[in-house]
Parts: C-alpha cells; sequence; structure tokens
C-alpha cells in the first residue's frame, strides 16, 4: 500500500480479471484526472491463480507515488471482487467520504472525477451515475448500435429513481454503513447483477440518487460482444436477473407469477413496436427475449457467463 500525507477524500476501486492490457488503460485514464482534493486507487484481482492484473496495477502505481491499495481476492466472483475493494477502500483510507468505481474495459474522460464529486456534494446525493459511452472496436452494424443493451439514462443532471450499473458511480460512504452485508449480493456473483439489486436496495432504503451528464466514461466493446449470438444471451441473463431481483424484494409469489405473465404480454407487443420502428429484428427481439428469461429464471434456469474456469 502507498499512502498519503493528505487526507483522502475519494477512492475509486478497479475489480479486475483476466484483462490487464485493457486494465493498463483504466489506470491511465483514472491518475490522469484533475481534482482540487486528493484520491487514491484501490485495484482487486480476482484472478488468485495468475494476478497478472495486480502485478502490472503496483509496478503502475508505484512509477507515480500515488496513495493505492492493490489486493487479490481468492475467491472467484464479481461480488466478491466489488465487496473486497469498497471495504478495503474504506477501512484503509478512513476519511474518503466518496467510494467510486469504474471497470476495467472503460476508461474516465477528463473531469469525470471532480463532476461526479462535486455533484454529490452540491446536491448533497448519497449516489452518483454517469454515462458510459459505448466505442466498439470493430465495425458494427445499425442493428448492433441501436440495440436497446448499448442504451444508457440521458439528459441533463437531475435526480432520479435509481442508477443500474456499478461502471461509472459513487457512493457515499454511510450507505454502505446503512444496508445489511454482504454489500453486492455473492449471490449474482456468476449471474450479474449485483449491481442492480444493490442499487435497487439503496432506493428502497430511501438513498437519494443523481444522474451527472458531465462524467462520463467510455466503455471498449469487443467483437465477441456484439454478435448476435451474444447479444441475444444477454437478453435473456437480463430479464433472469431482473426476475430474481424481484423474488428477492417482491415478497408474494402470486405477484411474481402474474408480472411473468405479463411481461410475455408486454414482451411481444414492445418487439413488434420496435421492429416497426428499427426495422430490424436483433434490437426489436430485446423485450422478448428478457421476458422469457424471467420465465426461464422462474423455472431454475439460470445462465452463469461470469463463472471461469482456471
Amino acid at each position: 500500500m502507498q499512502e498519503s500525507k493528505i487526507a483522502v477524500e475519494a477512492v475509486v476501486c478497479i475489480p479486475t480479471f483476466r484483462r490487464s492490457a485493457w486494465l493498463a488503460r483504466t489506470l491511465q485514464s483514472v491518475c490522469a484526472q484533475e481534482t482540487d482534493f486528493a484520491f487514491a486507487v484501490v485495484v482487486v484481482d480476482n484472478d488468485a491463480p495468475n494476478p497478472v492484473g495486480a502485478r502490472y496495477a503496483r509496478e503502475f502505481l508505484a512509477s507515480r507515488s500515488f496513495p493505492s491499495l492493490v489486493l487479490t481476492e481468492e475467491r472467484q466472483g464479481n461480488c466478491h471482487a466489488i465487496n473486497r475493494a469498497f471495504g478495503e477502500a474504506m477501512d484503509a483510507f478512513p476519511d474518503a467520504e466518496f467510494l467510486l468505481m469504474i471497470d476495467d474495459d472503460e476508461i474516465a474522460l477528463p473531469g469525470w472525477l471532480a463532476a461526479m464529486v462535486g455533484t454529490a456534494q452540491r446536491e448533497k446525493a448519497d449516489i452518483v451515475g454517469g454515462p458510459v459511452v459505448r466505442q466498439f472496436e470493430v465495425p458494427v452494424t445499425a442493428a448492433v448500435t441501436r440495440h436497446l443493451l448499448f442504451g444508457s439514462i440521458e439528459g441533463t443532471t437531475r435526480p432520479i429513481d435509481q442508477i443500474h450499473g456499478s461502471g461509472n458511480c459513487l457512493i457515499r460512504r454511510h450507505v454502505f454503513k446503512g444496508l445489511a452485508s454482504p454489500l453486492f449480493d455473492v449471490r449474482f456473483n456468476f449471474l450479474g447483477g449485483g449491481d442492480m439489486e444493490f442499487f435497487t436496495r439503496c432506493r428502497r432504503a430511501g438513498y437519494q440518487s443523481w444522474w451527472c451528464a458531465e462524467a462520463v466514461i467510455r466503455e471498449f466493446v469487443p467483437e465477441e460482444r456484439v454478435s448476435a449470438r451474444f447479444l441475444m444471451t444477454r437478453s435473456l441473463r437480463t430479464g433472469s436477473i431482473n426476475y430474481v431481483i424481484d423474488r428477492m424484494h417482491s415478497g408474494s409469489a402470486r405477484r411474481i407469477i402474474a408480472k411473468n405473465a405479463l411481461s410475455l404480454g408486454a414482451g411481444v407487443m414492445r418487439s413488434l413496436a420496435l421492429l416497426v420502428k428499427t426495422r430490424r429484428l436483433l434490437p426489436a427481439s430485446h423485450p422478448l427475449l428478457v421476458s422469457v428469461g424471467r420465465t426461464l429464471a422462474s423455472l431454475g434456469f439460470l445462465p452463469t457467463p461470469y463463472r471461469a474456469s482456471n
């Protein structure tokens, strides 16, 4: 750990898994942020057998004399890695009020960190989210760019009901203290969606979320994530995640069954409407596949795309 004599106000957490080359550009973008407050970086590598990312992060951060902490999380699963990152960040930097997260396939654009913290301070927000702009690493069709999975909250800086992803987020320290552990539910380790469930709990607990339009992050989308097969599978998984979250928080089996039935009908209508609007089958398939994913999850069929083989 590299310590700082100046009180750290914000900590940027970066979970990583087998993407050291991508982690390099993430770290470069974070360390290039210009702020009028001190901030630190925490990296957690979730590949314990071969923590290449941790080794790279230590070398990179040491060369910049930056307040930082680099760790390896032995338990496989993205929620384990995220919980470790936030937990260690709060322990290592006790003066830090703002905990942020960026994924290892993203870069922070100039002004990102200052805008996130500034919005939290000015608006007294508990949680802040910002835009994630996709940059495709291969040429893609209009059917891909118009797919709802690549959509994002839009509009000006304002209060919102909740954010849905942790790839560009700020969370105040007291939010973590007010929620039960584990913060990110480890049941979502290999399914994904632990961030959405976390922010759902935050909303239900009454924490105020804001959208900061100026805090932009760019996500790099590789070739394997733009195929029709990948996107259709991802749509099904989105439905599975929605079902699991509803099951956890609804408390009524009858209500969930009714919602599944309504979802199927609505999914058909929304897909037809999108087909008329876009004249492309791939983006139009998303609402229906989300509904099908809900139904499959209710029957016990849950995907595990984040379970990696050693």
